[in-house]
């Protein structure tokens, strides 16, 4: 494989910037967030956003697909939504004079899907996403249909305490590469809401990158250096969640699966690329752990009872686990 460029990479950063700078005009004082999400997208991956309602959720994920040119749908998630009203499904039509099913696509074939307040949902209806968000494709009676490229799911939930929502099941939860927390505006930004915004109203995004710029910066990801060093810490980190495996890992219950190794790595990757260099370091990785890592731990009963969080393990974790193994030889530079 060819690794990227100091050029394309040099590039890649600046359209980023851009937008980054557009979508911070969509959601005022949420910086680190915008960050994260522009991270998740040139990884490749899906998005939970978990915050109160009424913070700008979903309003970032509608400018995110007006910035980006990309076809997107919304799905409002309800108790009464049917796996079916999501995959789509087979309609019965006559052809040349005869009669058969044939198959209706649902929302789900897009390019970004708003996946709106998607905990409010049965478990079957969101266990019907999970083939879509890990293999590109729905199989409805027996019959494959892949979904467009790119396809990404931006999922936003309310908090698991509020009434008329269900917990997502772990198997899904693992499909999201990203779990971010929305947190609340600061006296500042809710000053900037009140004398920018209107109620009602939703703010213009013009378009920043196209599909095909998209396309050229994926790959430019893709093609980023992974040093076998982050690659070892990486893979100490994932075997630190698991119980006995580090003294943070006291309260866990099961860590997380290779799955997390492998978005550390792309995530890491696209961070780099923001950063505007060709190699993913150790800073990275630590820098989305946090996202990457807290919806795949599970706590014991014990833990929870004392408060205990995944986030607080999380930065145990990170404090515990060094840069480099003693068996690693010191020659990474974290830049």
């Amino acid at each position: 494989m060819k690794f990227a460029t100091q050029t394309e990479v040099t590039d890649a950063g600046k359209q980023t910037q851009a937008l980054a700078s557009a979508l911070n005009q969509v959601l005022f004082g949420q910086e680190d967030l915008i960050d994260l999400v522009i991270t998740g997208l040139l990884a490749r991956g899906h998005i939970l956003l978990e915050g109160l309602p009424g913070l700008g959720k979903t309003e970032l994920v509608k400018g995110l697909s007006k910035a980006l040119s990309l076809d997107s749908k919304r799905v409002q998630f309800t108790p009464d939504l049917l796996p079916g009203d999501i995959t789509g499904n087979p309609v019965l039509q006559e052809k040349d004079g005869h009669r058969q099913f044939i198959f209706q696509p649902g929302p789900l074939f897009t390019n970004v899907l708003l996946a709106d307040e998607i905990n409010r949902a049965s478990p079957k209806t969101q266990s019907a996403m999970l083939e879509a968000m890990q293999e590109r494709r729905v199989t409805v009676i027996g019959e494959t249909h892949d979904l467009p490229a790119p396809f990404f799911v931006l999922a936003t939930q309310n908090p698991i305490e509020l009434e008329g929502t269900y917990p997502l099941p772990e198997a899904q939860l693992d499909r999201f590469l990203f779990k971010l927390e929305v947190r609340r505006n600061n006296v500042d930004t809710l000053e900037k809401i009140v004398t920018q915004r209107e109620l009602g109203t939703e703010p213009e995004v013009s378009s920043i990158i196209d599909a095909a710029q998209l396309d050229e910066l994926l790959d430019v990801v893709r093609r980023i250096y992974l040093p076998d060093v982050v690659a070892n810490y990486i893979a100490r980190l994932v075997d630190a969640t698991h119980p006995g495996q580090s003294a943070a890992s006291s309260g866990i219950k099961y860590g997380s699966s290779p799955r997390a190794a492998l978005s550390l790595a792309s995530a890491a990757k696209a961070r780099a690329v923001i950063n505007e260099r060709t190699h993913a370091s150790f800073e990275d990785v630590k820098h989305v752990a946090p996202a990457v890592l807290r919806h795949r731990m599970i706590l014991d009963y014990n833990a929870r009872v004392e408060g205990k969080t995944t986030n607080d393990t999380i930065i145990a974790l990170l404090d515990e686990v060094p840069f480099q193994s003693k068996d690693t030889p010191k020659n990474m530079s974290n830049g």
